[in-house]
């Protein structure tokens, strides 16, 4: 198995990104991350006028997949999530959802102790490992860390978790697969722009899949299939993701557009992922018991 080590960071998916890895498709890789803040935030005293702001969102790599060519679709299997043993959460002007009704910062460290983020002396919050920036390099231009897209990116889609196959399109040679910003826990949302952010270590199997016309990113975990899509407006976020899965059903499962829709209508769940990002993000879960029953394989 490989590892890249945290030092090895970008602020966008680019590509122009040099590679720090080169591996074959079926390999895989350990990436030692940083918070969001780049592990700048170290108490609840630390000063916002302080941080750095061109450090935040750094994703470590990027990774080269051989064989990997513009048109194929990234597999990437998420193995392994590893956390720090403590987090940091904040919340002030301007950010998230409620920074209108915010006249200062607020930073509170988190702890993290047997499967549980100490959010106070009442609360513990079950853990939910996942990854908020994830995603290839685009076709033909830089996109920064902080702004999901269709190369995926700054998903924060809390299903991007262990056990979770993620699929990303390959936009240029090698993919230039990179990730970061982890989270302890975080809700459907992120209401305040952050969830529990933490420093940890991802292990990853990256493959192939090769003549396929899907609408990415996908994931597919154990119970559901899943599009993501992300647009300025939460609405046109919500419209892709479900068209995105139509599109999907057509092609896998040779539904017509109208059957597909109908199921859709039925048995499949439209959910939030982020709504504090440049662009929002939605997604639609399917269950997998349903595109079994066609006989379709997904990708595992």
């Amino acid at each position: 198995m490989y590892r890249i080590p945290k030092e090895h960071l970008i602020y966008a998916m680019a590509p122009t990104n040099e590679p720090v890895l080169f591996v074959k498709p079926g390999a895989s890789v350990a990436f030692e991350t940083c918070d969001c803040f780049e592990d700048q935030i170290q108490s609840a005293d630390a000063q916002f006028s302080e941080l750095d702001w061109n450090r935040i969102n750094p994703a470590t790599g990027p990774v080269y997949v051989e064989g990997a060519e513009p048109g194929d679709i990234l597999v990437v299997r998420i193995q392994k999530i590893e956390l720090a043993d403590h987090g940091v959460m904040v919340a002030g002007p301007k950010l998230g959802v409620i920074g209108d009704r915010l006249d200062s910062n607020v930073i509170k460290m988190v702890p993290i102790r047997n499967g549980k983020a100490i959010f106070n002396d009442k609360l513990e919050i079950p853990l939910n490992p996942m990854i908020g920036v994830i995603g290839t390099a685009p076709a033909n231009e830089a996109i920064s860390n902080g702004t999901p897209g269709d190369h995926g990116g700054n998903m924060d889609c809390k299903q991007i978790r262990e056990g979770t196959t993620l699929l990303l399109p390959v936009n240029v040679p090698g993919a230039l697969f990179a990730l970061g910003d982890l989270h302890a826990a975080m809700g459907d949302g992120e209401i305040v722009v952050c969830g529990v952010e933490i420093a940890g270590e991802v292990t990853v199997e990256l493959d192939l899949i090769k003549g396929k016309d899907w609408q990415l990113p996908m994931a597919v975990t154990t119970d559901h299939v899943i599009t993501i899509a992300s647009a300025k407006l939460l609405d046109e976020a919500a419209d892709r993701a479900v068209k995105n899965m139509i599109h999907w059903l057509e092609k896998e499962v040779g539904l017509d557009t109208s059957e597909a829709g109908m199921l859709l209508s039925i048995a499949s769940d439209l959910r939030v992922c982020q709504v504090v990002d440049p662009l929002k993000t939605a997604r639609v879960e399917l269950p997998r018991w349903i595109v079994e029953k066609y006989g379709v394989k997904v990708p595992e």
